[in-house]
């Protein structure tokens, strides 16, 4: 397996970026699985030499130019042709690398996705999947988080497969709970988009819905999936990110808590196309590159993006 991995992609690359894939390299991934470190060639090798690590401890694939930050990302996207996120996704187009993964313009990852790998055949929208912490020590997950901030009620209805396809092949669970996030627990809660949405899940018998879930459900062992527009589910997701970050301020740490820190999973897989993507967020620090490069092993390992075609495929 070869990850592919944007070096310059993050407010910390490509230092931060190349430190975190030296420690997955020791600590997490296994000698089989390889990483493809995207972008300026002198720079990646001068961090490399750095940290005293072999330059050919990794696959080192030049792309002199980079996607800011702050840049357009369609424009960005399309003018930069040299940059690691485009060359990242050719070559992810191109079967050369297995998983491709930044911590770079999420955009551009977004744009980038639609525009070279494109969605699954039958998918209207794809999704990102946030990680939350849970009461039983495991993660849920909740899509989407950010990619569509306004939804349509069937966008939502396969947000619902999307997730709970992934969740049973990543995590291992058969038939993952999947609950819609609303305002109420009755059905005739919600806004127009969400009591849809629920006639819609409630008559999916491909998933395990269970109904509407409430704030105060979701760190409970109450849903393994969450469906919400990309509105809410990425206030969710940066509430969840505050809490972490004032508990630590405050001293109070520990397991659980921990869980709350985006480095502990250290990137969102994009769900619904044509090969495995993981965004990691903008200011990752060495602990969440190797935790991405973790996650997208995982992802990959499991196949869920053939389980996804199959199942679009059958409809």
């Amino acid at each position: 397996m070869i990850i592919a991995l944007d070096a310059m992609g993050g407010d910390f690359a490509p230092g931060s970026i190349i430190e975190g894939a030296v420690l997955a390299k020791r600590e997490t991934l296994q000698a089989s699985e390889q990483v493809a470190l995207i972008g300026q060639e002198e720079a990646i090798k001068a961090e490399l030499d750095r940290l005293g690590v072999p330059h050919s401890d990794f696959i080192i694939v030049n792309a002199p130019e980079v996607i800011e930050m702050g840049e357009h990302p369609t424009k960005a996207f399309s003018q930069k042709t040299n940059s690691s996120i485009h060359v990242g996704y050719h070559m992810l187009k191109s079967g050369k690398v297995d998983v491709f993964c930044s911590a770079g313009n999420t955009g551009a990852m977004l744009v980038g996705a639609m525009f070279t790998i494109k969605a699954i055949e039958g998918v209207i929208r794809p999704g990102i999947a946030g990680f939350f912490p849970r009461e039983n020590g495991r993660y849920g997950i909740c899509v989407d988080v950010g990619a569509n901030a306004d939804c349509r009620p069937d966008v939502l209805g396969q947000f619902a497969d999307l997730g709970s396809i992934y969740y049973k092949h990543v995590f291992g669970v058969e038939n993952p709970k999947v609950g819609l996030l609303n305002l109420g627990e009755e059905e005739s809660k919600g806004t127009l988009l969400t009591t849809a949405a629920y006639q819609i899940l409630k008559l999916n018998k491909h998933i395990n819905f269970i109904g509407n879930v409430e704030g105060c459900d979701v760190f409970k062992d109450t849903a393994d999936v969450i469906v919400a527009d990309g509105f809410a589910g990425n206030v969710l997701l940066k509430t969840g990110e505050s809490f972490y970050e004032l508990m630590e301020k405050r001293g109070f740490v520990d397991d659980y808590v921990n869980m709350f820190n985006y480095a502990s999973v250290g990137g969102s897989p994009i769900l619904g196309v044509n090969g495995n993507v993981i965004i990691g967020h903008g200011r990752s620090n060495p602990e969440a590159i190797k935790n991405m490069l973790k996650l997208a092993a995982q992802t990959a390992n499991s196949k869920v993006c053939d389980k996804i075609k199959d199942f679009f495929k059958s409809l």
